[in-house]
């Protein structure tokens, strides 16, 4: 193998289709182990030389630039250690600020890849720093705290971020939190080769990140895994084109006219930070030879080569060979000049033109083989070493091709910085000045020129930027430009600016200018319309920190009308002198349906423009009777004949689509009928209810009555039956009588004979359901029947919410009394603990709706009396079991259910539960009758005994209410309504036991 050939190229087809896919999976393996190893040991292994990129300034200054700490795990820069394999906590950038530094400064990208590359390298992994995506390397600084901790250290030692600016973010910045800050601006903050060497907003040096070209700082605005999501800085761009619509700022109008909208805006001040023209040349460079200053081995030639070319040391050819032979050598020119040849031995080459090399070569090898054809071309070129000092990214020594311009000497520079100058590069050899090289000749012109090509040890100077004029507004490369000349017209400056757009304003262009007394002075060019525009800035000379502001014109048209509203073309219309109306609106075809009869003009009258409305009559303007004559900026606005105060009707009752509709023109009740969809099966067709209204005196509404025969009207049967409506009227379509009882029924459970649904008549009765179910059982409890109606559950919910509702406004503070005393914060806290007992128990216990019905089982005996309801759609009449125990339930000792006992009163049942308790209300004990009646101290008369004296009989609940807390009568009536209706559901879910 030959020297200096790598070991890849003779994997299949010399490694051309291997290798590309091999590095590509190297980096990301290599990536995710070096991130590894760092977080297990702490640090990345030292380097064991900087890079050739490093200023010797920067090792003088002791700060280290590169991105690899030493093998303690402590990066240092003499402000601050971050200690990344100890236990101090390191403070870093969080991934997004990184990033936004790194897309600021494409420098910093091409730097650390370098770097990470040169690493990999010496661990014996040959990866080229190309093979390192953007994409790959955000996605490890957004996943991997140690190389955010690193790339931090790196940052801060070249002075993009200082340790004040971590220890003001505090907790914002650390490994285990991401702060998405926007980018530091810290005093060591560098300015990227896009910044101006002046900020032409301020007057002054500027000390900031580049923002974008709506001059806000460019946030990354991309998915870490995904290129498509990315923006370009060509996305991000001012489009200047005189086909986009003006970028104006809208002020709010008084009225909702677009003519309005238009003139109410205003051309916005020019607030976009300029950037330097052909700053971005610099950015898209090749990563790996600027990122190392050398001159790859493998890179290859990008120039054609004639036979002139004069070869030297350090060139490689390739000696092509075919005839009696095929074969191909490459020979590298040795440091003598000369080239060793198989069965030739060696010649000398160097000084001799390619030429005469190939002839020379051919005469040496075609004795050694029979009829041979020779080539010879020149694969790799030789290096030379050349100096770029001044104001570059990274001055330095470099080695590049023999063949390289000045211009790839400052590429792999990385482009003069924020102050170097675009005019003026100047080729010095030893002390001799060869040329100055004008980078505009290539920005603007895309001229290399006839260049000296370099020698080793030639020096290429950017000295610092000269004049600097920025250019903003109606032009087509806003920008900061550089002046070779202090001479210089406005007109050359435009020019080279791209010209001025059609949409240019020549005579409102202003100049910002700096005077000879240090002051700031605003200047207005002199000129009136298009050609005296032209002559002023062929006149104008322009001067060192001008700003030049090229304002466009206004954004709207002078000699436009607008037509909107109920039309088939609304929006701008051109102006003729002479317009009517007539030449706007031809017929009803340039309308929508049913437009109004009324439309109007609203014209801006000057000088002021204010706004006058000016009726006129459609159909007469259509015939050419009313046709004003139209001036500049009017509006035309034509009304839908159902937005104008809108005639509606409204049809009500038993029709498919009930509701309000529009009236159009002769419009008959049967015509309503259909639009409504039609009838349903429930409509009653002999008569409908049509309600009209009519204005009496013009000050009085007088509404009429009349009787539609709707049936007749819709079948068409009879041409007097229908009627034509008026705005306003309401049709009502009633529905048949009984319908719906259509399908009633009622549901029978427990002891009956039949249980389940019966469909019943109207006004059919209680005992004629109970017969056709067979009667009850004979162990059936017709005393503790229970009815659940619809309507009485409706009632019964209404009236639960509403006592809710007035427990819970009620305050503390109402119900109590002054003569309780001064501890009234403790009897509050009592009062609320009561309330919130009361609810809870009240809302656990919904109503039933359970009508209370006296039922016995001797039908007969009952039927056709009052006790005889008559049935509702949905009732539930359950007839229970004969139960046979008695509830006590309240404040007692034992609330259970005791057996039953014939004759025993509701004084013995309590005592056999041990009696009420100390909270029992003994004055308010009642009892609820199996059927759901109510015995209470109220209930009975004056000759009757207490409520305990009262006998019980199977199924009855006695009820002891909580003793009320305060003395106000409304409370104590609210809290014993809620405890009884608590029972009262209880006791209905007793009975159905």
């Amino acid at each position: 193998m030959p020297a200096g050939q790598n070991q890849y190229e003779f994997v299949g087809l010399h490694g051309r289709g291997i290798r590309p896919l091999w590095r590509l999976v190297a980096v990301v393996g290599m990536i995710v182990i070096l991130c590894g190893v760092a977080q297990a040991q702490g640090a990345f292994t030292p380097a064991p030389a900087q890079s050739t990129s490093q200023t010797s300034s920067d090792r003088q200054s002791g700060n280290s630039t590169s991105l690899l700490n030493d093998g303690t795990g402590t990066a240092q820069d003499g402000n601050s250690s971050l200690n990344l394999g100890g236990t101090t906590t390191p403070l870093h950038l969080s991934s997004n600020q990184i990033i936004q530094i790194l897309e600021q400064s494409p420098d910093l990208v091409v730097e650390i890849k370098s770097q990470v590359a040169d690493h990999l390298q010496q661990q014996g992994t040959p990866i080229d720093a190309n093979d390192i995506s953007d994409e790959m390397l955000y996605s490890q600084i957004a996943t991997n705290a140690d190389l955010r901790a690193n790339i931090t250290t790196f940052l801060q030692a070249r002075g993009y971020v200082s340790q004040d600016d971590l220890q003001a973010m505090g907790s914002s910045v650390g490994v285990a939190g991401e702060a998405d800050q926007l980018p530091l601006r810290s005093p060591g903050m560098r300015v990227s080769s896009g910044d101006s060497l002046l900020d032409f907003d301020a007057g002054v040096g500027t000390n900031q990140l580049r923002l974008d070209s709506y001059g806000q700082p460019v946030l990354p605005g991309r998915s870490m895994s995904s290129s498509s999501t990315r923006m370009s800085a060509r996305d991000r761009e001012d489009t200047t084109a005189s086909a986009d619509a003006p970028k104006v700022l809208r002020q709010p109008a008084p009225y909702n006219l677009e003519s309005m909208r238009d003139l109410y805006a205003q051309i916005p001040e020019q607030t976009t930070k300029l950037k330097r023209f052909g700053s971005e040349v610099f950015t898209n460079r090749n990563a790996f030879a600027v990122g190392t200053g050398i001159a790859s081995r493998d890179t290859p030639l990008d120039v054609p080569l004639g036979p002139d070319y004069v070869v030297g040391a350090g060139d490689t050819l390739t000696i092509n060979l075919w005839g009696g032979l095929t074969q191909t050598i490459m020979r590298a020119i040795g440091r003598d000049g000369r080239v060793l040849l198989p069965e030739a031995g060696s010649l000398q080459v160097a000084g001799l033109s390619l030429q005469k090399a190939e002839e020379l070569i051919t005469s040496a090898l075609k004795p050694q083989y029979r009829d041979v054809q020779v080539s010879v071309t020149v694969s790799r070129l030789r290096s030379v070493r050349v100096y770029v000092t001044g104001d570059v990214q990274r001055p330095g020594g470099y080695d590049i091709s023999s063949l390289a311009t000045p211009l790839s000497a400052l590429y792999a520079a990385g482009g003069p910085t924020s102050v170097g100058s675009l005019r003026v590069a100047r080729h010095y050899r030893d002390q001799r000045l060869l040329e100055e090289i004008d980078l505009y000749d290539f920005l603007l012109h895309g001229m290399h020129g006839v260049a000296v090509h370099f020698e080793s040890g030639d020096t290429l100077l950017v000295p610092p930027a000269g004049a600097q004029v920025a250019v903003s507004g109606a032009v087509k490369r806003p920008a900061i430009y550089e002046l070779k000349s202090s001479e210089l017209k406005l007109s050359e400056l435009l020019q080279d600016a791209g010209g001025v757009t059609a949409a240019a304003a020549l005579d409102h262009i202003t100049v910002d200018r700096i005077n000879g007394d240090a002051e700031r002075e605003t200047i207005t060019l002199k000129a009136f319309g298009k050609k005296d525009g032209r002559a002023a800035i062929d006149a104008f000379q322009v001067r060192d920190g001008d700003r030049i502001q090229v304002a466009p014109i206004l954004p709207y048209s002078e000699r436009v009308i607008y037509l909107q509203g109920h039309v088939s073309r609304p929006g701008r219309m051109p102006y003729t002198d002479g317009m009517k109306l007539g030449d706007v609106l031809h017929s009803y075809r340039d309308m929508l349906p049913e437009a109004a009869p009324r439309g109007e003009i609203v014209r801006l009258v000057p000088p002021d423009l204010h706004a006058e409305t000016i009726q006129f009559d459609v159909p007469e303007a259509l015939i050419g009777n009313d046709n004003p004559t139209l001036q500049p900026f009017d509006t035309i606005r034509i009304f839908g004949r159902y937005e104008v105060d809108a005639p509606k009707v409204s049809i009500h009752g038993e029709v498919m689509r009930p509701g309000s509709y529009p009236l159009s023109a002769g419009m008959t009740a049967a015509q309503l009928v259909r639009m409504a969809g039609g009838f349903k099966r429930d409509a009653l067709l002999e008569s409908a209810d049509l309600t009209s209204y009519d204005i009496a005196n013009g000050n009085t509404v007088a509404g009429t009555l009349a009787t539609v025969r709707i049936g007749a009207a819709v079948e068409g049967g009879e041409s007097n039956a229908d009627v034509v409506l008026k705005p306003g009227d309401i049709l009502t379509i009633h529905q048949i009588t009984g319908w719906n009882d259509i399908g009633a029924a009622v549901t029978i459970e427990g002891q009956v004979r039949f249980p389940g649904s019966y469909g019943f008549q109207e006004g059919e009765r209680l005992s004629s359901v109970l017969r056709r179910a067979g009667g009850m059982r004979s162990t059936a409890y017709p005393e503790g029947a229970v009815l659940v109606r619809d309507q009485v559950l409706e009632l019964e919910q209404k009236s639960r919410d509403e006592l809710v509702r007035q427990i819970e406004t009620n305050s503390a503070a109402a119900r109590l009394s002054p003569s309780l005393g001064s501890d009234t914060g403790s009897t509050m806290q009592l009062i609320k603990a009561q309330q919130d007992e009361v609810l809870s128990e009240l809302k656990s216990h919904p109503p039933v709706g359970r009508q209370v019905v006296h039922l016995s089982a001797d039908i007969d005996s009952w039927a056709n009396t009052p006790a005889d309801i008559e049935l509702r759609r949905g009732d539930v009449l359950t007839i229970p079991k004969r139960p046979s125990f008695v509830l006590v339930t309240g404040q007692v000792y034992n609330a259970t259910a005791l057996t039953f006992s014939p004759g025993k009163t509701a004084g013995w049942y309590l005592t056999h539960v041990g009696g009420t308790n100390s909270t029992a209300n003994r004055k308010e004990i009642f009892v609820i009758r199996a059927n759901g009646t109510v015995v209470g101290r109220r209930s009975g008369s004056w000759f009757e005994g207490d409520v305990l004296s009262t006998q019980l009989d199977p199924g009855d609940v006695v009820v002891v209410p909580q003793k009320i807390i305060g003395s106000s009568l409304f409370w104590k009536n609210l809290l014993t309504a809620a405890q009884l209706a608590s029972s009262i559901a209880i006791t209905a879910a007793v009975a159905s036991l």
